[in-house]
């Protein structure tokens, strides 16, 4: 599976980033993934040539390159309780620095440069993101109706900008939740939004599940969850991205 280390122009400097993709002369379609609070690491690298073995340019960005290339935080190999502390004391900075505006510049950026990359099959692309990484991918796709066909969240914060936010979606969406971060009820105003929104999706609590349960590298980590995760993702790409990605509201 071949990979690269790129470097993205952005209005603010130049962020670094992996990709994966089949390595065969065709052209692919794109899918932008952004990593958890945690950053690029051999688990995200790992996750981004599962998905490219499935037929897809996958990118992923160090959103935080403003603060240094990535890892900007350095991690144990095992993210537990232990080591949890220590490792979120130094994230969260980062996290409470990356502002909306900030964001939606580098959405700008890293959309850009992915349809520019000559594997990348012309047309729509998807967005996925992990914890903070999925409130990022939502943003993204909101902000670029005419782009992403397709998004999909895991154990990530996404109604953190509240119901009104989802407004503009036109793409497909599937929001895997831990059970750990939201109650029913929170989930049931969520998928009102979506409603309101008139996209097609699943949003959902995976059972039994903490957050981040789909990072190997973690404590949190279950591996029945993240195959879930990817018996979810998988078929979404599929419908959206490899028949051509139409974009527009449909219900599914």
């Amino acid at each position: 599976m071949p990979t690269k280390t790129l470097q993205i122009p952005t209005a603010d400097g130049r962020a670094d980033a992996f990709a994966a993709f089949p390595g065969d002369g065709e052209r692919y379609p794109g899918v932008l993934m952004y990593a958890d609070g945690f950053g690029i690491r051999p688990v995200l690298r790992e996750m981004a040539r599962e998905l490219a073995g499935h037929g897809y340019y996958v990118l992923v960005p160090n959103y935080f390159y403003r603060h240094g290339p990535a890892p900007v935080v350095e991690l144990p190999e095992y993210i537990g309780e232990e080591a949890r502390g220590a490792v979120f004391a130094q994230v969260m900075p980062l996290i409470g620095a990356h502002t909306a505006e900030r964001v939606l510049r580098d959405a700008d950026a890293f959309l850009t440069f992915l349809a520019a990359q000559p594997e990348v099959r012309p047309g729509p692309v998807a967005v996925t993101g992990y914890c903070i990484g999925g409130v990022l991918a939502t943003r993204t796709a909101v902000a670029h109706p005419d782009q992403v066909a397709a998004l999909a969240a895991f154990h990530a914060p996404v109604g953190a900008d509240g119901p009104d936010s989802l407004a503009r979606l036109t793409a497909e969406v599937h929001f895997g939740h831990a059970e750990s971060d939201l109650t029913p009820d929170d989930l049931g105003e969520l998928n009102q939004a979506l409603d309101a929104a008139g996209v097609g999706y699943t949003s959902e609590i995976y059972s039994g599940t903490v957050h981040g349960f789909t990072m190997s590298d973690a404590d949190a980590f279950d591996a029945a969850a993240l195959r879930r995760h990817w018996d979810r993702l998988l078929p979404l790409l599929g419908r959206t991205l490899d028949r051509g990605g139409e974009l527009g509201r449909s219900r599914h």
